[in-house]
């Protein structure tokens, strides 16, 4: 079989942190699986007959993976229509040449106007505790065998039309709010809600690379490299929004393009974000309050919620693995420390409630919670505990211990009419007389709950888990299509089984306590709203790549399309008033999460596995992936 003949120059950024650029020339290649010695210089675009006469197109968009070594350069790419079948060509002698085009590329660092590591701390560490050391340990595989995944033309059409659907976004956001935090989608103009600093812009940058979308994110990644942070619009900035959001996102964008210059605003942003820790006991409030900070008044909150300095660990240390400065690592530590401590010593033992004491370091809340104000704490305990490679056995303990109380008394069964065997997330309060009140509401952003225990399951070796992470995650998808919209609200309360087995159907219990308006078995939608909110793809996409089951895809495709009918606008997408009524009034609101978190979701989940591996990666709470240590 002849092999294609080419003499073009091309460029590549792929690679194993996606990152190296060559050109190349090449005059030949083997039919798969075959091997050459011909010397051959590799780069991009490559085009090769294989697999019985089909055109190999190996670029940006069908690029797999490469394995190189010293001796040979293994690459994979789809070949054919529809992405159906992967050729794998292994070539010999390869050289690699600079790209005279990749400066052009190249995103330049501009520095801010005020360099936020040079404040002397009031209340400086005594002593800064070093990253785990050793080897990564070997976890157990994530994502199911390859060989489960299918690729169709029928994914192939759903992923882009999720692609399209960003773009629409995405361009609006460029023509209407650029450089502003969020798109008013119905007004057509921008707003910001987090200092000012291009959330929106920042927030989708990892988005636009996995996407492929090349030239929009170094056009956006420079304008991300030239933000300000001494640039300061308000007199105080979110420490969590402003950490996930900002903080992750550049992280992410560096750890997928491997741009310098990211990595370099990163570390002016982490010097910034460190000074909320100047308190006397080391511990972050709420708020980064700059007045305070530049006097020495900052204080942690007295009840703050536990999800908010529980949720820094992520972000800071990657900063620490990233840069070799273990200070940002330290300082979110001392929280997971102070976290550890009190962990059996609440009024549910086990789990922490919803707002703490950071100040005194003590427990005055009564209500556990998997949703609003703690979600997040719990979600970073299995990436935690994946992201320093196992080598901290904190976050694997604190996870088990909290999952078995979770397991045990926050989950219930609905009574639904068709049995279906799912589940949900409730709410513990504690009353003035210590008596416990199981409340069977839920929440959107519960619905992360599923792809968390299914996660935790494969990293710990759990079944269990995983077993209970497919319920819950097939409870979020089943709410979905239980509301004339296909969406799924806000908040909602349901009737519940006595345990998380099957139980008979109550018609005269729920014509009682019911909203007949309603699918049978809820009580009520509490909050109707959808906020364009990602927590049941997350899930639905986590539960795919476990299991490779093609059932998960169309389940996300159905909500993809009910999200899409009901909150389009001339511009963008706009969250909506009511899910319990078609056609609902729109509010003019469209989180940066649409793009960085909901959007992504959609499109991992019709894309090959290898895109964003939950092998390799772990996501963030803001759905930035931060790249694993290797075993």
């Amino acid at each position: 079989m002849p092999a294609a003949q080419d003499d073009r120059l091309a460029r590549s950024t792929c690679g194993p942190r996606m990152a190296t650029r060559f050109a190349a020339r090449f005059t030949d290649l083997p039919q798969a699986g075959k091997k050459r010695t011909n010397p051959v210089i590799l780069g991009f675009p490559i085009a090769a007959h294989a697999l019985g006469g089909d055109l190999m197109v190996c670029s940006s968009n069908n690029f797999i993976s490469r394995r190189r070594s010293s001796k040979s350069f293994a690459l994979k790419c789809y070949v054919g229509p529809f992405r159906r079948r992967a050729a794998e060509y292994h070539i010999l002698n390869y050289q690699l040449v600079p790209d005279r085009n990749s400066a052009k590329l190249t995103v330049k660092f501009v520095p801010s106007s005020i360099d936020w590591s040079q404040p002397r701390p009031f209340f400086p560490p005594f002593s800064i505790k070093a990253l785990p050391e050793g080897r990564a340990k070997q976890f157990p595989r994530v994502q199911a065998d390859s060989t489960k995944f299918k690729h169709s033309r029928t994914t192939e059409s759903r992923r882009k039309a999720v692609r399209d659907e960003f773009l629409r976004s995405y361009r609006s956001y460029q023509k209407f709010a650029w450089m502003k935090d969020e798109l008013e989608p119905i007004a057509a103009t921008g707003k910001d809600t987090f200092g000012g600093w291009a959330a929106t812009l920042v927030d989708s940058l990892d988005t636009l690379w996995i996407m492929g979308l090349k030239k929009e994110f170094h056009e956006s990644a420079q304008a991300v490299a030239s933000l300000d942070w001494g640039d300061i619009h308000v007199g105080a900035v979110n420490l969590f929004e402003t950490t996930i959001r900002h903080l992750g996102g550049i992280l992410s964008a560096y750890d997928l393009s491997g741009e310098e210059a990211l990595l370099k605003k990163a570390v002016e942003l982490g010097e910034m974000l460190y000074m909320a820790f100047d308190t006397p006991n080391r511990l972050p409030g709420f708020w980064l309050n700059f007045g305070d900070a530049e006097k020495g008044k900052q204080i942690a909150g007295i009840h703050d919620p536990s999800a908010s300095p529980g949720s820094l660990c992520m972000e800071f240390t990657r900063l620490s693995q990233l840069t070799g400065d273990a200070k940002f690592y330290d300082a979110t530590d001392r929280v997971t420390q102070f976290l550890a401590r009190i962990q059996n010593h609440t009024m549910l033992p086990g789990m922490w409630p919803v707002a703490l004491d950071f100040m005194n370091e003590q427990v005055n809340d009564n209500t556990f919670s998997l949703g609003a104000l703690a979600d997040s704490l719990y979600e970073y305990l299995p990436k935690m505990h994946a992201l320093l490679g196992g080598l901290d056995p904190t976050f694997e303990t604190m996870y088990r211990t909290s999952m078995d109380v979770v397991a045990k008394n926050l989950l219930f069964r609905p009574m639904l009419a068709d049995k279906a065997d799912v589940l949900f997330t409730g709410d513990i309060h504690f009353d003035e007389q210590v008596e416990v009140q199981f409340v069977t509401e839920s929440q959107h952003l519960s619905c992360f709950v599923g792809g968390m225990f299914a996660l935790g399951g494969r990293l710990l070796d759990d079944d269990e888990h995983v077993n209970l992470g497919e319920r819950l995650a097939r409870g979020c998808g089943w709410a979905y299509s239980a509301f004339p919209t296909g969406i799924m609200p806000e908040i909602f309360n349901l009737i519940p089984c006595p345990t998380l087995e099957a139980c008979e159907f109550d018609e005269e219990r729920w014509k009682r306590e019911g909203d007949l308006r309603l699918t049978k078995g809820f009580r009520h939608a509490r909050d109707a709203r959808y906020l364009l909110r990602p927590e049941a793809i997350e899930s639905i996409f986590i539960m795919y790549r476990i299991t490779g089951n093609p059932e998960w895809q169309d389940m996300a495709w159905n909500m993809f399309q009910a999200i899409v009918r009901e909150t389009t606008t001339e511009h963008a997408n706009a969250a909506i008033e009511d899910v319990t009524r078609l056609n609902s009034a729109k509010i003019d609101s469209m989180e940066s999460f649409w793009l960085s978190e909901t959007l992504k979701y959609f499109y991992l989940i019709f894309s090959p596995p290898d895109l964003v591996s939950l092998d390799e990666f772990v996501l963030n709470t803001e759905a930035h992936p931060f790249r694993r240590p290797r075993s």
